[in-house]
């Protein structure tokens, strides 16, 4: 028998709980189609962006939802609006640029005109054309502009943040985040007005879930960072707590840092590098702020889209982008807040050097990523384990467990109906 005779015409997870996943959840292209339309099209709340990035009337913004093209506008009374990036004419994407200010959208196909709203405004020949005296061609009598606007998405505004979507009888995006999320949101995004920094973007090879794993992963920090376990910014010995919603379909990570250097942590630790030493020591200067509230570092990860980052003083966040069951884009925004000094604005800055596609520590996250996809396309019909820390599903006050994501196959598995 073949290898891929083995795999099973219809997935069926086929382990009692969810410390074995199947290779298939990373593979199959149908699983990733159904994952689009439960995820990313229907009940969620996706991340599209940051207010700062649209300050002025007419600004906007080209980004994605799933694999679905948006546009977030600012409108003239400053409302903030999402709209898709589909002509209602016939269908083109007629936003190309990245970022703009405009009054209107006109796709260039036929030169539809649409208001910041979406409302479409504008149709050539809609009466048809004179031409002998007669008037010839234009759109049927019946025809009404008002029956054919952009889609336009739900927008939910908070501290700075903005989120949108498809599904306009989703649940409020508090109710989303549920308590404990939402009270880890407002530590980092507190009604400070946030400033732009810079964009990182890297396409990784492998599965849209993977980077989910990897931020609900405190296992692999102190482990596979050099940076991270030398320098004593997440090690396994730091104080920790892992944190989830009531569906475990969002989570946190919290740590404090501690100290760097050797010691019984680091004894059998290969990334550990004790030689390792900064030729400009102000590469991390830290600065305790105040908003902090005792931890150094807190990872989120919104299920399915965002993740939001507390590095030290670097924050940002990371936008997860699909494009097939096997890569995604991967978005960085950068920021600080308004009251931030000259000084710390460098001190972000510089600290931020930690990642993105080429940073000390995220460099390797996605290198890894790549290989696990490659791996599990070799052998469709295995699975991964995710056993650290038992296979109970629950918070902790360490981080030495793999349990944020026994806890998001579990959401995953009965949304998916697997």
């Amino acid at each position: 028998m073949s290898q891929d005779n083995r795999i099973p015409m219809t997935p069926i997870w086929n382990h009692e709980d969810t410390s074995r996943i199947p290779f298939w959840a990373y593979t199959n292209e149908d699983i990733h189609k159904q994952e689009l339309e439960k995820f990313f099209y229907k009940n969620h709340w996706c991340y599209v962006g940051l207010e700062a990035e649209i300050p002025q009337p007419g600004d906007f913004k080209l980004t994605v939802i799933g694999e679905r093209s948006v546009i977030m506008v600012r409108h003239e009374d400053n409302s903030i609006y999402v709209v898709e990036n589909v002509c209602a004419h016939r269908g083109m994407r007629f936003c190309r640029e990245k970022h703009g200010n405009t009054k209107s959208f006109t796709c260039p196909y036929h030169q539809w005109n649409y208001d910041l709203e979406g409302n479409l405004q504008g149709v050539p020949f809609r009466r048809g054309v004179k031409q002998d005296g007669k008037v010839k061609g234009g759109m049927s009598k019946d025809f009404k502009t008002s029956d054919h606007g952009l889609t336009k998405l739900l927008v939910a505004e908070r501290g700075g943040v903005v989120f949108a979507s498809f599904d306009h009888d989703v649940e409020s995006f508090e109710s989303f985040l549920g308590p404990t999320m939402l009270s880890y949101f407002d530590r980092m995004f507190n009604g400070r007005k946030l400033t732009l920094l810079g964009y990182n973007k890297q396409r990784i090879p492998g599965n849209w879930k993977l980077m989910q794993e990897n931020i609900k992963d405190p296992y692999h920090p102190g482990l596979l960072h050099t940076w991270f376990v030398t320098f004593g910014l997440w090690r396994a010995d730091n104080r920790s707590e892992l944190k989830m919603d009531e569906h475990f379909r969002h989570a946190a990570m919290i740590s404090t840092r501690g100290s760097g250097g050797k010691d019984s942590q680091t004894t059998n630790v290969s990334s550990f590098k004790e030689s390792m030493q900064l030729n400009d020591p102000s590469f991390l200067d830290v600065e305790v702020e105040p908003w902090w509230d005792g931890p150094t570092a807190v990872m989120m990860t919104l299920f399915p889209s965002v993740i939001l980052q507390q590095q030290v003083n670097s924050v940002s966040t990371r936008h997860i982008q699909p494009n097939g069951h096997g890569s995604f884009d991967f978005v960085w925004t950068h920021f600080g807040y308004e009251d931030d000094t000259p000084e710390m604005t460098e001190r972000r800055l510089r600290q931020a050097n930690l990642f993105g596609p080429a940073g000390f520590v995220s460099a390797d996250d996605g290198e890894v990523i790549e290989f696990s996809q490659q791996g599990f396309e070799q052998k469709p019909f295995h699975r991964s384990l995710a056993e650290l820390g038992g296979k109970d599903i629950e918070e902790t006050d360490h981080m030495v467990s793999e349990t944020l994501i026994r806890g998001m196959y579990a959401y995953w598995r009965k949304v998916m109906g697997v």
